[in-house]
């Protein structure tokens, strides 16, 4: 045994975990050694090193302090990690730590990725090693330009006050540099990131030949990004490439450096659709790879002996992810790989020769096989097969099948919707609808998997309710002009086609128009609210989670991706907040919120209880002490999901 009773979490930890949607205790995380003999990972803030071989664990550190975002190096000889907001390295055979910088603590955030790059860019780490070992480059992150916001954690038994760096949408970022620090000498090198200080760091990854660094330099406007090369050598860069949009460009980490040291695979959604392109080093374009209008989702691995590349992509629907095939250097035919009519989340071995199949579809619950790169099946993982034995399969029966379908949008384009009808479906009878939204961008609800049986889904349709999901324009995967429609104007193009969606269900025979609520979280928290307040005629009743109320009060990544600067848009934040067609609500509408929320603060709750009180309108509210955006714990979630099905058992004379 490692460790007994609870674990105890810094504020920092428990802030990078809940950017991560972490949401289990103990041993979250591991990493393996170069050499597949030993692990390495966190616990309790220490870091433990276990041999395969031996069984044994080692505990390699042993502070006070919390050691995080901790890896072995590329050649193994080395595990490095964060402590007190400085990086260090810890040399294996010899248990030496080497601290490689010294200014960290307060503001000063060393080898750290901001609030921001963790939350909005997905990019979680703050430094990268060199191939080689030598180097690390990593940031270096200056918080005290950041407007601080005094922020409530409200808990059952006390209050605690947080003087918060947050980067409100139109304020100041954080002050970031970009360096290489020697191992040797911990001597470092600033890159010189150009006049404009006020930009973003999306991404970094060492070249091959552990000497030239490339990293994703975009501007605050999010129209223009490049991919620079610094020559740690030299202390030259070049611009290899630049991507520019007039709405903004979505970030993606599908960056491959050949290992012939001369070329890369690169993904863009310049066309319209997301991509893949291969490119020399020395920026020139050699050709598009994939092309079509559908989107990859990302770069799988890259044969370059068999000139082949492998992709995740949705060219066959919109609706399941498949592993495909095409040629790297020459024109051919791109072949899937993955079979027809399942979801598919594929890894692939590091040799290209083999790959971990992780499947599901709306019938089959998911299973885990290994596969030959040409798809043909080796064995099972995990087959997790629906036969007699299975668990589930006594309650299959009353398991409600989705149906699919598509709606035309109001300017032609395609949407897909998602239907369970409730169980046990009696002529003639007339059943009240929930719809579940989330609406926003970069994110997708209607697939072919496993998740969309929804376990609390199947619940409401045993109770008797139809459940509706549609994935409106602005939604992800289906290609860019079907994002841009809702840049400049949020709450907008996504209400009017959440509208047809209720005007789709008004045809259906068994469905009881009087009684169609809506119910979201976060983003579809505000989809709630905006189609409560201003489609009142459509929606009589809804439950509004953790919702954004005033985009001002949003950080300035997400926010000014979508709707611009304040200074330059600002009738479109006004536009967008809830604020202005609140007096329209006409139905049960009730809103709750996780009081110690660090990302939708809950300033944005206490506003919109402050308008709907002064103007005189009832409403319901559920508020959960200590919980943060995404309400974990399962008393939490228990509580919660009775909560919503009390409501509408309520509103809809439901029993």
């Amino acid at each position: 045994q490692l460790f007994s009773g609870p674990e105890n979490l810094s504020d920092e930890e428990k802030a990078r975990r809940e950017r991560q949607r972490i949401f289990g205790k103990g041993i979250l995380e591991y990493k393996w050694s170069k050499d597949g003999k030993a692990l390495l990972f966190p616990l309790n803030g220490d870091l433990y090193y276990f041999d395969l071989n031996t069984k044994n664990s080692k505990k390699l550190t042993n502070t006070e302090a919390f050691e995080t975002d901790a890896r072995f190096s590329p050649k193994g000889n080395f595990v490095s990690f964060i402590r007190e907001q400085n990086l260090y390295a810890l040399e294996l055979a010899s248990g030496k730590e080497i601290q490689l910088s010294k200014d960290g603590g307060g503001v000063i955030k060393n080898g750290m990725a901001e609030f921001v790059a963790q939350e909005e860019m997905s990019r979680m780490t703050g430094y990268w090693w060199a191939n080689d070992e030598s180097k690390i480059a990593f940031t270096r992150v200056d918080e005290s330009p950041v407007q601080e916001a005094i922020r409530n954690e409200i808990y059952a038994d006390e209050v605690k006050l947080f003087n918060q760096r947050y980067p409100f949408t139109g304020t100041n970022n954080v002050e970031i540099q970009l360096g290489v620090v020697k191992l040797n000498d911990q001597a470092v090198d600033w890159i010189d990131l150009g006049e404009d200080k006020d930009i973003y760091i999306a991404r970094a990854k060492w070249l091959n030949d552990s000497n030239t660094l490339s990293y994703q330099w975009q501007n605050r406007s999010q129209h223009n990004l490049e991919l620079r090369f610094y020559n740690s050598k030299t202390k030259q860069q070049t611009v290899a490439l630049t991507e520019k949009s007039d709405t903004w460009i979505n970030l993606h980490f599908d960056l491959e450096f050949l290992k012939d040291k001369k070329h890369f695979v690169w993904a863009s959604e310049r066309d319209g659709f997301k991509h893949l392109y291969l490119y020399r080093n020395n920026g020139q374009l050699i050709r598009q790879i994939t092309a079509g209008d559908w989107v990859v989702d990302s770069l799988k691995g890259v044969d370059e002996k068999n000139g082949m590349v492998y992709f995740a992509a949705r060219k066959d629907t919109a609706l399941e992810s498949h592993l495909y095939s095409a040629p790297l250097f020459k024109k051919g035919a791109i072949k899937r790989i993955t079979e027809k009519g399942q979801y598919h989340n594929v890894v692939l071995a590091k040799d290209n020769k083999t790959f971990i199949d992780n499947s599901s579809s709306v019938n089959k619950p998911n299973s885990a096989a290994l596969r030959k790169i040409n798809g043909e099946f080796i064995t099972w993982l995990e087959e997790n097969k629906l036969d007699d034995s299975h668990p589930l399969t006594p309650f299959l029966t009353d398991l409600a099948q989705p149906e699919y379908g598509t709606i035309i949008a109001e300017d032609g384009q395609v949407m897909h919707y998602r239907l369970f009808k409730p169980a046990n479906m009696a002529k003639g009878k007339k059943h009240p609808v929930i719809v579940n939204v989330y609406g926003g961008p970069h994110a997708q609800r209607v697939t072919n998997s496993w998740r969309s049986k929804n376990l609390y889904f199947q619940y409401m349709a045993q109770q008797g309710y139809v459940i509706f999901q549609l994935d409106n324009r602005g939604s992800y995967n289906r290609g860019k002009k079907f994002e841009d429609a809702i840049y400049k104007k949020l709450g907008v193009v996504e209400v009017a086609d959440q509208i047809k969606g209720v005007e789709f269900l008004r045809t259906l025979d068994y469905v009881d128009p009087a009684r169609i609520g809506i119910y979201g979280h976060s983003y579809g928290g505000y989809m709630a609210l905006m189609t409560m307040f201003k489609a009142g005629d459509y929606f009589s009743a809804g439950v509004s989670g953790a919702p954004v109320t005033d985009w001002a009060l949003y950080d300035t990544h997400y926010t000014e991706r979508y709707l611009g600067h304040p200074d330059t848009n600002a009738q479109g934040y006004t536009d967008s907040a809830v604020f202005p067609y609140a007096e329209g609500l006409k139905g049960p509408l009730m809103i709750y919120h996780g009081m110690a929320d660090d990302n939708v603060l809950f300033t944005h709750a206490t506003k919109l209880f402050k308008q709907l009180q002064d103007n005189n309108q009832q409403f319901e509210m559920m508020t959960y002490p200590g919980s943060k955006h995404s309400l974990r714990g399962k008393q939490v979630q228990t509580h919660l999901h009775q909560t919503i099905t009390n409501f509408f058992n309520r509103n809809f004379n439901t029993n």
